[in-house]
């Protein structure tokens, strides 16, 4: 069965669900703590994950000389011999038969993509987009939308995600909303997310962070900044049905200045 990590698919009458294990990171153009581009230090912590799906933001294609002008999200997928779906945000044309300078979300795939499209959301500053694909299953398929909001306002964050609720229409079955948020989870502008989709981390049976020896952030799924997290603006949202078994944030090994958040997701059969 497809994306079998260890989690035990629930019993019950009809076909078991199909476990799906989904890393949802801001990579920071592939720069580090350290200041320093290294993508195959990106490339050996996301294959650490052993996922089905990554879905990133901030990563760079041809953007210029923070990322030595590589094209990474090709390169990584190649890295990591995995699909790759591609969902630019900044897409600006260069002189002559250069390729454009891009910047966005990409989603890697072990799973084949069967749709991939690009929706710009609302709001003035960086441009920002959301990422929707439909991924095959054995005998489902799943939505994933992957995204990065803006650090204008809360105002402008409510508009982006009203415009990512309503990508996910009824007919759609299971779906996964997944990327930066610049929000907490519980935040005001956050609620059109509330109302279709639960928060994965308080979905999970089994979860797990780097608080270390800070007690008092137990368990509390921080995932920014990297060195000393005490804020959860990455997230993962599922749609009815989803279970999640378990939510662990990883060490990024100085990779970025955010830390990766992990789900293993049970979806249902024949949806």
């Amino acid at each position: 069965m497809t994306g079998a990590h260890g989690v035990r698919p629930a019993p019950g009458p009809d076909q078991p669900p199909v476990p799906v294990r989904l890393v949802t990171f801001n990579t920071h153009h592939g720069v580090g703590d350290d200041a320093r581009h290294d993508l195959p230090r990106l490339a050996t912590l996301l294959a650490s994950a052993d996922a089905d799906v990554i879905c990133l933001q901030e990563v760079d294609r041809h953007f210029g000389d923070r990322s030595e002008d590589v094209d990474q999200a090709l390169l990584l997928s190649r890295a990591l011999d995995m699909q790759l779906a591609w969902g630019p945000a900044i897409d600006e044309p260069r002189p002559g038969a250069r390729p454009p300078r891009q910047y966005g979300n990409a989603l890697l795939s072990r799973l084949p993509i069967l749709v991939s499209d690009v929706h710009r959301l609302p709001g003035s500053g960086e441009p920002r987009s959301a990422l929707r694909t439909m991924l095959e299953l054995d005998g489902s398929t799943l939505w994933v939308t992957a995204t990065h909001l803006t650090t204008r306002s809360p105002e402008e964050r409510a508009e982006q995600v009203t415009a990512l609720a309503a990508l996910h229409t009824e007919d759609m079955a299971a779906g996964v909303l997944v990327g930066d948020f610049n929000a907490r989870p519980d935040a005001p502008e956050l609620d059109p997310l509330r109302q279709r989709f639960t928060d994965a981390w308080e979905l999970a049976e089994d979860r797990d962070d780097q608080a270390g020896w800070r007690f008092w952030q137990r368990d509390e799924g921080h995932t920014h900044p990297a060195r000393a997290p005490h804020r959860r603006i990455d997230q993962a949202w599922v749609s009815s049905g989803i279970a999640v078994a378990t939510a662990r944030v990883l060490d990024a090994d100085g990779a970025s200045d955010h830390l990766p958040l992990v789900v293993d997701l049970l979806i249902p059969s024949g949806v």
